[in-house]
């Protein structure tokens, strides 16, 4: 059965229990929401849980698809239609993430990369750290009253 608010002891008279929520806590409490915009020249450093747009990826997946093709047009055509018939499900895939990825950032109004942004409504440009990126982040919001 949940303790009323009002009955519940103040936090200040257990200080070493409300160090460890806070440490046990704090980062979900962060930034929920955290998403990097770059492309394959600016490389990050961002742990396996954020997302992160490489927005040259359309172009190089259309590079392996055009990759070593034969001079005839008509070979070539041949080619890239066996490529694509060999990659399948999965190539569709990898293309149509690649490019909602594109259209994603444009929809953020990304102007500069790398840009890391948070909740959809913060944003770092120029910091490959996203570490740093939302340390700086929350820091501004906790100067903000």
């Amino acid at each position: 059965m949940p303790v009323p608010l009002s009955r519940l002891p103040p936090l200040r008279m257990y200080p070493l229990a409300t160090a460890l929520c806070a440490a046990l806590l704090g980062p979900l409490a962060q930034a929920d929401d955290i998403l990097v915009v770059t492309d394959s020249q600016y490389p990050v450093l961002a742990s396996s849980d954020v997302r992160v747009i490489e927005l040259d990826q359309p172009a190089r997946i259309k590079g392996e698809l055009g990759a070593h093709l034969p001079a005839d047009p008509t070979r070539s055509t041949a080619v890239v239609q066996r490529r694509l018939k060999d990659g399948g499900n999965a190539l569709q895939a990898r293309l149509g993430t690649a490019y909602q990825d594109v259209v994603d950032a444009w929809s953020l109004g990304v102007t500069t990369i790398p840009a890391v942004v948070v909740d959809q409504r913060y944003v770092v440009y120029g910091e490959p750290d996203v570490a740093k990126a939302v340390a700086l982040i929350e820091a501004h919001q906790r100067a903000q009253p």
